[in-house]
């Protein structure tokens, strides 16, 4: 089945002084969403923002805002960041410990449901609940900093993925985050990736749009 391809900005090193200019940039490159990752100082070492920031950057576009929360106990926040405006929802694995009732909550609010697995968890734990996931989000880096490099056992995971997709009759998306930029995504789209989430690739470029469209034409 053709899918089309996402490309997600994380705004994890955009200039936060300018959000929506940074924002707009991407706009203007092709970016298909806005890739949000809260990180609490305890799940993962560093530390971002919250809901306040969400729903900032909600007022400025209108792409879908897909939230990554690298927090404990992610159930206390959920309702807040989808108020907020997110329109997905990501959790890790690693730290729900009833994903099929964290799942079904955020459906009843009304977001998409994503699960991150770092770069040790299999695929594996997720197929009681591969029913409730309408993406799942690969890490291709150990989570908690940007500027990683790429791990490259990630394209087993990818292609085991597609498989449990085509087992379970499913349809999630299969996203990656972490060490992408313009020697890899090409890559990892040929391999079967629909949602690319980039950061310092853009961010850390002079010229942002360009970078967008740069790494946008490098997936369809």
């Amino acid at each position: 089945m053709s899918r089309k391809k996402i490309l997600a900005p994380s705004i994890l090193t955009a200039d936060f002084s300018n959000l929506s200019q940074q924002v707009r940039s991407v706009e203007l490159g092709g970016a298909d969403w806005i890739h949000c990752d809260v990180m609490d100082g305890k799940f993962v070492p560093n530390l971002t923002f919250g809901p306040v920031v969400v729903k900032a950057v909600r007022k400025v576009t209108k792409l879908p805002l897909d939230v990554h929360l690298m927090i404990k106990d992610p159930d206390l926040l959920i309702k807040d960041f989808i108020h907020a405006g997110a329109d997905w929802i990501t959790v890790h694995q690693e730290e729900v410990v009833h994903l099929n009732r964290t799942l079904t909550m955020i459906h009843e609010l009304g977001a998409k449901t994503g699960v991150a697995i770092n770069p040790s968890t299999p695929i594996s734990t997720l197929s009681e609940v591969i029913h409730l996931v309408d993406m799942v989000l690969v890490m291709t880096v150990n989570p908690g900093f940007g500027g990683q490099k790429f791990i490259e056992n990630s394209f087993r995971k990818i292609h085991e993925l597609i498989e449990m997709r085509k087992l379970n009759s499913a349809d999630f998306l299969i996203e990656v985050d972490g060490g992408i930029g313009l020697d890899n995504i090409r890559k990892l789209s040929e391999a079967g990736c629909d949602a690319f989430v980039v950061g310092n690739a853009i961010y850390g470029k002079d010229n942002i749009t360009a970078a967008t469209m740069e790494l946008k034409n490098l997936i369809v």
